[in-house]
C-alpha cells in the first residue's frame, strides 16, 4: 500500500510534490462540529513556512491554506476536510541543472531504485515541503485536543555543539532558532549563520512535550503510544533518531536509578520521577509525555562533493538554489502536528476501548 496516509480514526493523506502547483491534505475522521477557521491553520503554517528568518530558506512562500470540503458555516461537517495551499515561489532552473547527478544525503537514488523515474524538482514528494498538509492537519488534531486541556508544544533543545541548558516556555517563540534559553539561542544562530557562510548545514535535536495526557492512551501490543509516535517522528525528513523520555541514556543506569517509582498525592497515583516519558507498557500513564528527535544536517550544501550520474560515472555536485543552512528551527511545528495527530488518533480510539 502506497505510504500516504496516517491514523487509523483520526486519518490525514498529504499529497503534492515541492515544485508542482499545489500541495495539500485531506483529513478524514474529524468530527463534526469543531469550530475550524483558515486563521487557525494559518497560525501553525505560518510557524513552518519558508524564508521566514535569516536562519531559514529564502524561498518565499505565503502558504495561505484554503478549505475544499468539510466546513459548513465555521464548523467541521464529519466529512473529509481538504485543505490546500498553492506553491507560488518555486524555482526548478537549479534542478535543471544536476538532474541526472544524485545529490548527496538525498532520496534522489533511493527513488530511481524504487520507482525507475523521479520528480528532480527539489526532491519531490521527498522534500520537506510535504509536510505543510502535516502542520495543516496537526493544526487540526491541536484544536481537538485542546477541548481536552491537552497542549503539545516542541522546541529546539540542540543544534551542532550548543545545547539548551535553561527552560523557559515564553523564551520558545522569541527567538527565531525557536530555543528556550536565550543565550544559548544566540550561539545557536552564529553557528547557523557561519555554517551557510562555509557552504554548509547544521542538525539539531527538537524536544516535544504534551501536557495534560490522560492515561490509558496507546493500543499494545504493536500499536503502543510510543510505536506510533516513534514512527511519526521517524517519518519527518531528516529525521534520523527518537528517544522517549530519558532515552538512550537508560543504557548507562541501574534499575533502582531508572524505574520511576509510584507516589500517591491525595487520591491521585503518580511517580515521583518521569524517565518513563509518560509512557508504560506503550499506555500513557498520566505524566507529561516527552520525545526527542534528531535531525541530520540539511543535505544540500553549496559546497563541491563527489557523486555519480544516474549511469553510475563520476562527476562534482554543487547543491546550489534556496536551502536551510539547519531545518530544526521549522522542524519544531512539524514535530508537534505529528505527536498531535498521534494523540488525537489514540484518544478517539481509547474512547471506543472499553465501556
Amino acid at each position: 500500500m502506497p505510504g500516504n496516509t496516517f491514523g487509523q480514526l483520526f486519518r490525514i493523506t498529504t499529497w503534492g510534490e515541492s515544485h508542482g502547483p499545489d500541495i495539500g491534505v485531506v483529513v478524514d475522521g474529524c468530527p463534526a462540529g469543531l469550530p475550524l477557521s483558515e486563521k487557525d491553520i494559518q497560525v501553525e503554517l505560518d510557524r513552518r513556512r519558508t524564508g521566514q528568518s535569516k536562519v531559514t530558506t529564502t524561498r518565499k512562500e505565503p502558504d495561505r491554506i484554503r478549505f475544499l470540503s468539510g466546513i459548513f458555516n465555521g464548523k467541521t461537517t464529519g466529512t473529509p476536510l481538504a485543505m490546500m495551499v498553492e506553491n507560488s515561489d518555486a524555482d526548478s532552473s537549479k534542478y535543471e541543472l544536476i538532474k541526472h547527478l544524485y545529490r548527496p544525503g538525498h532520496a534522489d537514488f533511493t527513488y530511481d531504485q524504487k520507482y525507475g523515474f523521479r520528480d528532480y524538482r527539489g526532491g519531490g514528494r521527498s522534500s520537506a515541503r510535504e509536510t505543510v498538509g502535516r502542520v495543516a492537519a496537526g493544526a487540526v488534531a491541536k484544536k481537538l485536543l485542546a477541548r481536552h486541556k491537552i497542549k503539545v508544544f516542541a522546541f529546539t533543545r540542540q543544534i551542532g555543539e550548543h545545547v539548551a541548558q535553561t527552560f523557559n516556555l515564553k523564551e520558545i517563540e522569541k527567538n527565531i532558532v525557536r530555543c528556550p534559553d536565550r543565550k544559548v539561542a544566540e550561539q545557536m544562530v552564529d553557528a547557523i549563520m557561519q555554517a551557510r557562510k562555509e557552504g554548509d548545514s547544521l542538525g539539531g535535536v527538537i524536544e516535544v512535550i504534551a501536557q495534560g495526557v490522560p492515561p490509558g492512551l496507546g493500543e499494545p501490543v504493536f500499536d503502543r503510544l510510543d510505536a506510533d509516535l516513534a514512527k511519526a517522528l521517524m517519518c519527518l525528513p531528516a529525521v534520523k533518531g527518537v528517544e522517549v523520555g530519558i532515552g538512550f541514556d537508560a543504557a548507562r543506569l541501574k534499575g533502582s536509578e531508572c524505574n520511576d517509582v509510584f507516589i500517591a498525592k491525595g487520591k491521585k497515583i503518580t511517580t515521583k520521577t518521569n524517565n518513563a516519558g509518560g509512557i508504560l507498557g506503550g499506555i500513557s500513564n498520566g505524566n507529561e509525555i516527552v520525545v526527542r528527535m534528531v535531525v541530520k544536517p540539511t543535505s544540500s550544501i553549496n559546497r563541491e562533493q563527489d557523486t555519480v550520474t544516474q549511469k553510475g560515472k563520476k562527476a562534482k555536485i554543487r547543491v546550489e538554489g534556496r536551502h536551510d543552512p539547519c531545518v530544526a528551527p521549522r522542524a519544531v511545528p512539524m514535530a508537534e502536528a505529528m505527536v498531535a495527530l498521534v494523540l488525537i488518533d489514540h484518544l478517539l480510539r481509547h474512547q471506543n476501548s472499553c465501556l
